[in-house]
């Protein structure tokens, strides 16, 4: 159990926890100078029952407030003391806020000093914090006064910090811990400390440092100040560690994950204002606090409920996130609490943000809380989900897929689909040929991964290939010599056209591309009839013309669409030289047939080369 005291400045926090623990949690030769705390202080309590109760000591000055705040993460329980002879000041009412921004569960308060006051003011002060907390909505577990230099009341307090039960954590998730402190010792090296806020850690394991991905492995640790073999989320942890790294690598608020993690730049967030909170502006620049580590950034509001405003937050500096986290939100001069943040979407969609479908999704998300399955729902119903994220976001152990086939969604690969949202995806797969087709009807159809760039651009590619396989499958499209089209779209030559097929097509036998004029006059025709007849012999691939009335045969183009692909593995291009030597043509018939490569999709074009696009192209 891990409990952080809370208070204004001087009103004694670390000398009480001196009278509980034992222990003097000012360890900087400034703090003991000045008889202030300046940085986060530790200190432990042994209870009769075995367990033992982990303190952070937070600083109470006004100018310390980052250092108190990267303390509040992680908690079972807040300590506020408020000395008798002061009264509650405006510390007291900053820290209050703040642990209820930060999802404290609940709170003690202990009267310092009482052996100063009389029994009326400590009525009076009691009364008074009871309707502070009533205000803030903090469960109040008790109020007990006491006396550091006397030891009156001491024993009470302890006693009731013992009976308390701890939070509710996540061993069963993913191991992550905010770093807070760092620090090296003769004959052992590192150590960094901090809080885990999910999941578990033995000696032995490997683990993740934020910082630049390294990975560090476990040589010993402490949990609650004591030497153990393995440690839990709830518990205040020092991780003795090994690998290629020193005290300088680590900064406060880089994190240890047992996972390689996402960092975020930008987060929908839901709001919660305190009650005198000052009105929030669009494009406030703000500070922010989440574990141990402070960034600045901007807020975008997104809905205009005062309740529970919806806002999207953007980060100058990336924070390892996951959903259902709390953030601090102060304003640009860093003096005042604006608000606290719970995570909602950790990829955050970039346009129609206000549009009443995404603040429905928000608000969803907000109610669906810790779980999972009603999560995944919300956000498979939108579009699709990258499962090894969602895993991420919810700190999973697993990565998920069970999980989506549970709630029967489309699986492909590490992406997850609604059943409606993948029907809707081959409808429009659908649809786009159909209006293909109408406004191209001398055309067979479309290859896979045009129909991909007209209909559905910004899908995952295997996955639009795996539906344009589903509707195969069901005898909704077709698929001819490559060309994708409806089964009702289909081309034939009539017996008059056939005949003067046959009487063109030996004369299309050889390597060269020929013009509608020769063929017209090889085969003994005119001009307007050869024309159409060799517009339908394309649609039906017999033929396909690199430039309007110069034609090839489909076997000839598949041939030069061979010995493109054969350039580009040699050298990672195709160009004029290089193909017209490979086809024995000139150097405009060969920049004519690699253009028409370059609008049918096998080859893109970059400067005087040719890159591949889509290599199954003319296969």
């Amino acid at each position: 159990m891990i409990i952080a005291t809370a208070g204004h400045v001087d009103h004694g926090k670390t000398s009480l926890l001196h009278a509980l623990t034992g222990t003097n949690a000012d360890r900087l030769p400034e703090e003991k100078r000045r008889g202030m705390t300046l940085d986060l202080g530790y200190a432990f309590l042994a209870c009769a029952n075995g367990a033992r109760i982990g303190f952070v000591d937070v600083p109470g000055h006004e100018r310390f407030l980052s250092n108190m705040l990267a303390g509040v993460g992680g908690l079972d329980h807040a300590l506020l003391v408020v000395a008798c002879d002061d009264g509650v000041m405006a510390q007291t009412r900053e820290h209050l806020a703040i642990l209820r921004l930060a999802g404290v569960p609940s709170l003690s308060v202990a009267l310092s000093k009482s052996d100063l006051a009389m029994p009326a003011r400590l009525s009076a002060l009691q009364a008074e914090i009871e309707a502070l907390c009533a205000a803030h909505q903090l469960p109040l577990a008790a109020v007990l006064p006491v006396s550091s230099h006397s030891g009156a009341g001491i024993d009470a307090l302890r006693g009731h910090l013992a009976s308390l039960q701890p939070a509710p954590h996540a061993p069963h998730k993913r191991f992550r811990l905010a770093i807070d402190r760092a620090f090296t010792i003769k004959g052992s090296g590192l150590v960094v400390s901090g809080t885990a806020l999910s999941g578990s850690v033995s000696v032995g394991d490997s683990l993740y440092l934020s910082a630049d991905k390294r990975r560090v492995r476990v040589r010993a640790l402490h949990a609650q100040g004591q030497a153990c073999g393995s440690a839990l989320a709830g518990e205040r942890i020092a991780l003795n560690l090994a690998g290629d790294i020193s005290k300088d690598d680590i900064r406060r608020g880089d994190w240890l994950l047992s996972q390689e993690g996402y960092s975020s730049t930008r987060i929908s967030v839901q709001l919660e204002l305190l009650p005198d909170s000052a009105p929030l502006k669009h494009w406030q620049a703000v500070h922010i606090h989440h574990g141990a580590r402070h960034t600045t950034g901007h807020l975008a509001l997104l809905g205009d409920d005062s309740l529970t405003p919806c806002a999207e937050l953007a980060l100058d500096t990336p924070l390892y996130l996951a959903d259902n986290d709390r953030l601090i939100v102060r304003d640009a001069s860093a003096r005042h609490t604006l608000a606290g943040a719970r995570v909602l979407d950790l990829s955050p969609p970039t346009r129609a943000k206000r549009s009443a479908t995404r603040l429905a999704q928000l608000s969803a998300l907000s109610q669906a809380g810790q779980d999972d399955s009603r999560c995944l729902q919300v956000l498979a119903a939108a579009g699709r989900v990258d499962l090894d994220a969602f895993a991420w976001a919810r700190q999973r152990s697993d990565d998920a897929r069970a999980l989506a086939g549970q709630l029967q969604l489309v699986n492909i690969g590490a992406l997850a689909y609604s059943a409606g949202y993948w029907q809707g995806l081959k409808h429009t797969l659908l649809q786009r040929l159909t209006e293909l087709h109408l406004a191209q009807p001398d055309q067979m159809g479309a290859a896979r991964s045009r129909l991909k760039r007209l209909a559905l651009p910004s899908e995952d590619s295997t996955a639009v290939m795996h539906a344009i396989d589903q509707l195969l499958q069901a005898g909704l499209l077709c698929e001819t010599r490559g060309w994708l089209h409806l089964p009702q779209h289909s081309l034939a030559f009539t017996p008059a056209e056939d005949a003067l097929w046959q009487r063109i097509a030996m004369h299309l036998a050889g390597d060269d591309a020929r013009w509608v004029r020769d063929l017209a006059q090889d085969a003994g025709s005119d001009e307007d009839s050869v024309r159409p007849l060799l517009k339908k012999a394309a649609r039906l691939g017999h033929v396909i013309a690199i430039v309007p009335d110069r034609y090839y045969p489909s076997t000839r183009i598949h041939e030069m669409a061979h010995i493109v692909r054969q350039l580009v593995a040699e050298h990672g291009f195709a160009d004029a030289a290089s193909f017209r030597n490979r086809i024995g043509a000139g150097r405009k018939l060969a920049i004519q047939i690699l253009e028409f490569f370059d609008k049918s999709g096998l080859t893109r074009r970059q400067g005087d080369r040719h890159l591949l696009r889509d290599g199954t192209q003319f296969g």
